[in-house]
């Protein structure tokens, strides 16, 4: 089991990389948005691995996070779902997203990956509803958006925007666009619950 390959960028095809280590070209499967964050041909790069053995075929796919690896190897687990089905899902979603359309029973949000359909999308809810937390997703958006001046999240910010995320969604708005609208507000000292909201407004427009 390849845990995950650290090495030098060496090409960038379709839907793959090829990372080279120690004179070994490792050939690794990526979604369209992982790619588009990768560093320049020539850098260094780590990248998360699974590998997928199947009869005489056997192929890495690879992600930037831990947590894309997790939520993949939660996606394959799903009957009819299986790792290019998973790959494009977080193409078109990244496992936040994902975690607010199975919180909020939005398949349409779900269907818009490629190959997948309506009954696939809702199998998908029903099956990963106790896997895929929706605290979690709140806790990503808090930390991504509020840091202190010494580089740390405060707690109570990230109840802050956790609460305005909540906020937008009374006001109407799908979880998955409230999501990705506080997740784009920088939360300075001296913000408060209204403040957010008010600069997440501006996104939703």
């Amino acid at each position: 089991m390849i845990a995950y390959v650290r090495g030098i960028l060496e090409g960038m095809e379709e839907d793959r990389i090829i990372i080279d280590v120690g004179g070994i070209g490792y050939g690794i499967y990526m979604s369209g948005t992982a790619m588009g964050r990768l560093p320049g041909i020539g850098k260094e790069v780590k990248v998360h691995t699974y590998m997928h053995v199947k009869e005489d075929l056997m192929q890495l796919y690879g992600f930037l996070t831990a947590d894309e690896l997790r939520v993949f190897k939660f996606l394959i687990g799903v009957s009819g779902i299986g790792p290019k089905g998973g790959l494009g899902i977080l193409s078109a979603l990244t496992p936040d997203d994902l975690r607010f359309a199975v919180a909020s029973n939005d398949v349409k949000a779900i269907q818009a990956a490629p190959g997948i359909g309506k009954k696939t999308a809702e199998k998908l809810i029903l099956e990963l509803k106790d896997k895929l937390k929706l605290e979690d997703a709140l806790e990503h958006a808090g930390e991504s958006s509020v840091v202190s001046s010494d580089g740390i999240a405060d707690a109570s910010a990230n109840a802050m925007t956790s609460e305005a995320v909540q906020a937008l969604v009374a006001l109407g708005y799908g979880n998955t666009e409230a999501l990705k609208a506080v997740r784009q507000v920088e939360v300075t000292d001296g913000m408060n619950v209204e403040d957010v909201l008010r600069q997440a407004l501006k996104y939703m427009i």
